[in-house]
């Protein structure tokens, strides 16, 4: 399966908006771990290992387990359709 990468702004006032975001939410976790008394580098490394738990996961499952999985979120989106909410925003 191809990677997916995040699609930078075009527009560079935009781009430099998001860049400054990410900084600033990145310093605010790391100010709320000091809060906390905890490391702020291990909360860094918690995030980065909260974003590839997914994979990790994946990749412990069965065959069998990842199709039974795989139905049961088909059968929620075609239930979701078939209820009158078309996309997964409607609420």
């Amino acid at each position: 399966m191809q990677k997916r990468s995040r699609k930078r702004e075009s527009d560079p006032n935009r781009l430099a908006k998001s860049i400054v975001d990410q900084a600033v939410t990145d310093e605010q976790l790391r100010a709320k771990a000091l809060e906390e008394g905890k490391n702020p580098a291990a909360v860094s490394l918690g995030r980065l290992g909260g974003l590839k738990g997914g994979k990790a996961r994946a990749a412990s499952l069965s065959a069998e387990q990842r199709s039974e999985i795989a139905k049961k979120a088909a059968g929620a989106r075609w239930q979701r359709k078939l209820d009158g909410k078309d996309s997964a925003t409607d609420t």
